[in-house]
């Protein structure tokens, strides 16, 4: 079973990231029909845990005050699938933590001098 394995740093706080999977938990089960279970951890600086599973996959997402790392077991008809679904999951977790992808540097344009004029 192909395997994706994503996982994003952040400065959320614990409280703030709760938030952030628990709206990760109504996506999932709206959008994808998953069916989540959240384990919230009483002890301080334990991470909380989120069990999904649905048609075709399953998996745990990990939330701590710092860090979300999420594993998707896929099962055989969507492992084909494994490159473009962990693209949608990722770009998902990002919109959610608020992160936005980086942006080209750009350069600024050398100004050109007007030609000389040719003169015969």
């Amino acid at each position: 079973m192909p395997d994706i394995q994503i996982e994003r740093q952040h400065n959320l706080g614990m409280a703030r990231a709760r938030e952030v999977a628990r709206q990760w938990v109504s996506q999932a089960e709206r959008d994808y029909g998953l069916s989540c279970t959240y384990e919230e951890s009483a002890e301080a600086g334990a991470c909380d845990r989120v069990h999904f599973s649905g048609a075709g996959a399953s998996g745990t997402v990990e939330v701590t005050p710092e860090r979300f790392g999420m594993n998707v077991q896929l099962g055989f008809l969507l492992g084909s699938f494994s490159d473009m679904i962990e693209e949608k999951v990722s770009r998902n977790l990002d919109e959610l933590l608020g992160a936005l992808p980086p942006c080209p540097v750009l350069h600024p344009m050398p100004r050109l001098r007007p030609a000389a004029r040719w003169r015969a």
